[in-house]
């Protein structure tokens, strides 16, 4: 049999690659605690958490225990018209969890799909009432919320990886990038772009605190409270996508939870699992929830086959026992999230005297050196694992967001492995 390798290059297309990839992927045959083994029997320290969701880690044994226990009673069952302990019990943990006011929950296969959820949420909320026009969403540029198409309308539409559907996607709203400090004056231009085109918004839908993919930026909690005001005195529903930021990854719980302020919608995902399968969820009012059923069409008319799998909701229920218990994390995640924010601080500081760095920025377990021009990919995956450490840049952008479980030492070595990859890309 051919190597998997050349299989996979015939074979596998893999995401934003072309077909077939210029750069083969690592075959990775076990992974375990924050290590990925691959199949020459070298190991790398994972500081992606596999795409920011395996914040625990990997084979978990609490998470590994109750996918085995689901799989002996129920690996599926539809949700149309059936229910079960895994998905109910989840659902109510997750608005007990979440800002104030979020109630009701909608379970979605993926974190784009939440946000396709949440978008239909906001149209037929306003077109239930009697509002049909309000069919546009404002964000900010250097946004990112998927790769379905509503989701990619909202991210950027110049710097973004969508830009090449202008013309295609709906057209949205944006105000500019978010400062990383607060400032009046833009405060202003997000009241007034809510204000004038009030009329035509169904929804403002952005990152809380942290903008993802489209360019890990941060930026200041005041922001949140200002488009909380304008959204409210205009009539205007607020939307935060949380997929990225959500169960810990900032810092907070919640990205909102740094500024106090609720959504109307807020989509979460990627970690929700711990990374061991995919599941998503929009959350809503009971506001939005009661309007859409005012409406001609009463029902939310959305339902994936797979909907509240109970597989999935068995291991997230478990990934949220890890997270709030004091098993894995004696002291509480939020402390394990500020050693990490205080580790990558340390850690990653030399970067910023490096050619070509043109800023180093932190926050909570999350770890981003900037360069000045793109990163050649083939030379920061060989200098990632010949560091011992797995990264994966995009553009401009060398960046790291550890499990939780990391080690200092392995934190150190992270850190060190950036260094290198920032050295040679």
């Amino acid at each position: 049999m051919d190597k998997l390798s050349e299989i996979d290059r015939r074979r596998v297309w893999h995401p934003y690659a072309p077909m077939p990839a210029r750069v083969a992927p690592l075959v990775v045959t076990e992974a375990s605690g924050v290590r990925l083994r691959l199949e020459d029997g070298r190991e790398l320290i994972d500081g992606m958490s596999s795409w920011w969701a395996a914040v625990h880690g990997y084979r978990h044994p609490d998470l590994d225990a109750a996918a085995r226990d689901q799989i002996g009673k129920m690996s599926h069952v539809m949700f149309g018209g059936l229910t079960h302990e895994p998905a109910v019990r989840l659902a109510d943990r997750l608005a007990g969890l979440a800002p104030d006011g979020l109630e009701h929950v909608f379970l979605c296969d993926s974190g784009s799909v939440s946000v396709e959820v949440a978008v239909k949420m906001c149209l037929q909320y306003w077109r239930s009432l009697g509002f049909p026009d309000k069919q546009k969403l404002l964000t900010w540029r250097g946004g990112y919320h998927g790769d379905t198409f509503m989701a990619m309308s909202v991210c950027d539409p110049e710097g973004g990886m969508h830009r090449m559907w202008d013309g295609v996607l709906p057209r949205q709203v944006f105000a500019g990038p978010p400062p990383e400090t607060f400032e009046q004056s833009y405060a202003g231009e997000l009241r007034d772009l809510i204000a004038r085109h009030a009329g035509e918004l169904a929804a403002v839908m952005v990152e809380p605190v942290v903008q993802g993919a489209g360019g890990m930026r941060f930026h200041s909690p005041e922001y949140l409270k200002v488009l909380r005001q304008a959204c409210d005195d205009h009539g205007v529903l607020l939307v935060f996508d949380e997929i990225a930021t959500g169960f810990g990854r900032s810092g907070s719980l919640f990205a909102a939870g740094h500024a106090g302020v609720s959504p109307d919608v807020m989509c979460v995902g990627k970690a929700l699992t711990g990374g061991y399968l995919t599941l998503a969820a929009a959350l809503c009012t009971s506001e939005v929830a009661a309007g859409i059923g005012r409406g001609e069409l009463p029902v939310l008319a959305h339902g994936p086959t797979f909907m509240g799998n109970p597989l999935a909701c068995a291991v997230a229920n478990a990934s949220l026992d890890v997270l709030l218990g004091t098993g894995t994390y004696p002291r509480g995640w939020q402390a394990e999230v500020k050693r990490i924010e205080s580790g990558l601080a340390a850690g990653l500081e030399p970067a910023r005297s490096l050619p070509g760095v043109t800023d180093v920025r932190v926050q909570g377990a999350i770890g981003v050196v900037q360069l000045d021009h793109a990163a050649d990919m083939a030379a920061a995956t060989e200098a990632a694992v010949r560091a011992g450490v797995w990264l994966r840049p995009f553009g401009e952008l060398i960046y790291t967001m550890p499990p939780y479980v990391t080690s200092d030492d392995d934190l150190a070595r992270l850190c060190e492995g950036l260094l290198e990859v920032a050295r040679a890309a």
